[in-house]
């Protein structure tokens, strides 16, 4: 059997994947794709809307139409329906405030190498600390957490539970979805006080100012306030070390009465770790930005769930964008 010739052209791809993604970015933080949503475009007269440098305008506009983003008709720009339904602030999909938050980490991940070496975080800035910054997370994972939550809500039966608490739950997106679908239940949503406006902003959106509370804190040195028979956490866990994420599950468990639910939502590594791409790939997301934040693996979720004392512990068969995956269990009634 020949073996296969070996050639250099898929690293060289891969090594400059960045192009298309700065491409992206560019046109995302320029607004052009909600400029041509109001109509098709030619260059000069998207060039004139935004304030760009012509020649420049329609290199980058042919650049997308090339990355199958925009499609050129006679000379005039189109959004595809790609981009129309997701990269558009005119759309309610807009996903266009994570792409910045990727945006921002650009900086951290050009040192992923000092990281590696160290073993520390090259950058350490949560999205608390800039206001851009923090509006590009808070509004990225209100924007990714709408587009799955309606559908994760339905894979997870607590329709006899009264009071879950969204521990770390930002906005409180899953919070909402899990109260929609399961009338009667009540919702607290527990996160750092400068979360609160947006919160509260977001629970009056859908009218459930009398279903959803926000409490604020630190769930890493505060108390968890109330007592819940199910607890939600979601994506939370990768952003700690595994002797804090110990302290977040114990402090969890803590809350919920016996018999309750306890949640886990996150990027769940395969036990060999090496699997899948996005968990690994994330990981490495996590060494540049935080001391001693990672993926987890399912067995390491539940061996924190174990030594939380919850039982009945199992992996459910969702499989969300990203690999994200959920673990549950149960606090036991002790008698």
């Amino acid at each position: 059997m020949t073996a296969p010739v070996l050639n250099p052209g898929k690293l060289l791809q891969l090594s400059g994947a960045y192009w298309q993604t700065f491409t992206l970015h560019a046109a995302v933080k320029l607004d052009l794709f909600t400029t041509i949503d109001q109509g098709a475009a030619t260059a000069t007269a998207v060039a004139s809307g935004l304030g760009l440098e012509p020649r420049a305008a329609a290199m980058l506009l042919n650049a997308l139409c090339a990355m199958d983003l925009l499609r050129k008709e006679n000379n005039t720009y189109i959004n595809t329906p790609m981009a129309a339904t997701f990269l558009s602030k005119r759309s309610p999909r807009y996903i266009g405030f994570m792409i910045m938050h990727h945006h921002h980490l650009v900086e951290s991940w050009s040192r992923l190498d000092e990281s590696v070496r160290t073993g520390k975080a090259v950058e350490e800035l949560r999205p608390a600390s800039n206001e851009a910054q923090r509006e590009s997370f808070l509004m990225g994972m209100f924007n990714i957490a709408m587009a799955t939550a309606p559908s994760l809500v339905l894979t997870i039966d607590i329709s006899r539970r009264k009071h879950l608490l969204d521990l770390g739950g930002g906005p409180g997106t899953y919070a909402i979805h899990f109260c929609k679908h399961n009338p009667g239940l009540r919702a607290t949503i527990f996160d750092q006080h400068a979360t609160r406006p947006f919160a509260e902003k977001t629970i009056a959106r859908f009218n459930l100012d009398d279903t959803i509370e926000f409490k604020g804190g630190n769930f890493l040195e505060d108390p968890i306030p109330g007592s819940y028979d199910v607890v939600w956490l979601s994506h939370i866990l990768h952003g700690d070390a595994p002797e804090d994420c110990d302290r977040i599950v114990q402090k969890a468990a803590s809350a919920l009465e016996p018999g309750g639910t306890l949640i886990i939502h996150d990027f769940i590594l395969d036990n060999t770790r090496d699997r899948p791409l996005f968990p690994a790939l994330f990981s490495l997301n996590m060494l540049v930005r935080t001391e001693g934040g990672q993926s987890y693996s399912e067995a390491e979720i539940m061996t924190l769930m174990t030594n939380a004392g919850i039982e009945k512990i199992k992996r459910t068969p969702y499989k969300g964008p990203m690999d994200s995956g959920i673990i549950m269990g149960i606090k036991p009634i002790h008698i």
